[in-house]
């Protein structure tokens, strides 16, 4: 049953079909056609109660908290602030990117958001500056995806809630990994800036710093309220997210003056399409998932591990070529509830951790993200500064490979991914 499910979503995959219906349509026709007898209300149950979970409120919230920030003052005054601290460098600008991506992308949760807000301020001073073209273009879409990584983050709510792991934990580890990611993409820069000749901007002062700093301490404070809020157990990651769009309108609206109301119910509308979208690939994701565990697939594929003595270093392997491979052409909420039901339990069977598992699957989908042909955060940037995607792809090329190499770091350096939670919690 599980190769007729994976062989129908191929030919909906190849014939260019929705990524919904590429879900929905195999795991509907397989009731009707495996499981005749079973209730036609299985169906309505399944894809509701798959979505039906408190952890996932976070995400509406933070899109909306995200979209508030790139169309208030926020994101530019990010931007501002750590173009004051490191512009001076050489390749200074290029620093400044990935870093203020990694702290905007770590108050929104979201990559596209990221690329969409801080893309139109980066990228024509990158140019400026002496960065390539296409340099400047695969520098903007990688950097975006620390927001994956860096708490609080959309994809570790929705890997929380399909595994039961500590939403808390797995924040605590993505900020390390995420930090990690931001310097190897810092070592690509310098080592390009160093090649070209590319300086720095003139040195900002101390007096310019401190007014830099004073302009982004709104936004700074919301990151720090999110995460005091969360590691402190003050509030729940769902009330954090929540909590960020709440400070989002009462910063833009009311101290910057930078929004109106009209234009938060706008904005508003606009974050709650994505919401949607995101929600009925959940559902149906969900659906697929009840009917390839119905079928005992997990159990399968671990008795053929068991079977053949595969350890947990070649099953990291094995899954790591799977998710890449299937990042070149789904979305990642879609690849983590297709896979994630059937692999995880197998990966806690060889003894792997429940955190440590999370910031590889994060991983290899932040790398999807970027990766021809459907990597989203290319199309997102293609269509924000208006280049052609083979001028972001042809860029994105180098970033790739530092990705691969964290993610190997990542897949056999345990201590890497359990460190900051075990200190913590």
């Amino acid at each position: 049953m599980v190769v007729l499910l994976f062989f129908l979503a191929a030919i909906l995959l190849a014939l260019a079909a929705e990524i919904f219906l590429v879900l929905g349509i195999p795991a509907v026709l397989t009731k009707f056609l495996m499981y005749p007898m079973m209730p036609d209300l299985i169906i309505g149950q399944r894809l509701v109660g798959g979505v039906e979970v408190v952890t996932l409120l976070a995400i509406p919230f933070f899109i909306f908290a995200a979209d508030l920030m790139a169309r208030g003052r926020m994101a530019g005054q990010l931007a501002g602030l750590f173009r004051a601290l490191v512009g001076h460098r050489q390749g200074g600008l290029g620093h400044s990117t990935v870093v203020t991506c990694m702290v905007f992308g770590a108050a929104a949760g979201s990559a596209p958001a990221t690329v969409a807000a801080m893309g139109r301020v980066a990228y024509p001073e990158l140019r400026r500056s002496g960065f390539s073209e296409r340099f400047s273009l695969g520098l903007i879409a990688s950097s975006a995806e620390c927001a994956l990584l860096i708490p609080p983050s959309i994809t570790f709510v929705v890997y929380s809630w399909l595994t039961g792991t500590s939403i808390a934990s797995l924040f605590a580890a993505g900020m390390m990994i995420g930090v990690v990611l931001g310097l190897g993409f810092m070592a690509l820069v310098a080592y390009t800036a160093w090649r070209k000749g590319i300086p720095g901007v003139e040195r900002v002062g101390w007096r310019g710093k401190w007014s830099a700093f004073v302009d982004a301490l709104w936004a700074l404070l919301m990151q720090a309220i999110i995460l005091v809020g969360i590691f402190s157990g003050i509030f729940t990651a769902t009330e954090a997210a929540a909590v960020s769009a709440v400070y989002a309108v009462i910063v833009e609206v009311f101290i910057f003056r930078s929004l109106s109301l009209r234009k938060v119910f706008s904005i508003a509308r606009d974050s709650a399409v994505s919401t949607g979208v995101i929600f009925i690939l959940l559902a149906m994701g969900a659906l697929l998932a009840y009917f390839i565990t119905l079928a005992g697939f997990d159990r399968t594929l671990l008795a053929l591990i068991q079977d053949n003595d595969v350890n947990w270093v070649v099953f990291m392997l094995c899954v790591n070529i799977l998710f890449l491979v299937c990042g070149m052409f789904l979305d990642p909420n879609s690849i983590m509830v297709i896979f994630l039901p059937t692999l995880f339990p197998v990966s806690t069977a060889l003894g792997i951790d429940p955190i440590h598992f999370g910031m590889i699957v994060t991983l290899n989908v932040c790398t999807g993200m970027i990766t021809p042909p459907v990597g989203l955060d290319l199309a997102v940037t293609s269509a924000t500064l208006g280049r052609p995607v083979e001028q972001v792809v042809a860029g994105i090329m180098p970033f790739i490979a530092v990705n691969l190499l964290v993610l190997v770091l990542v897949s056999y350096v345990p201590w890497l991914s359990t460190f900051l939670p075990n200190l913590l919690f």
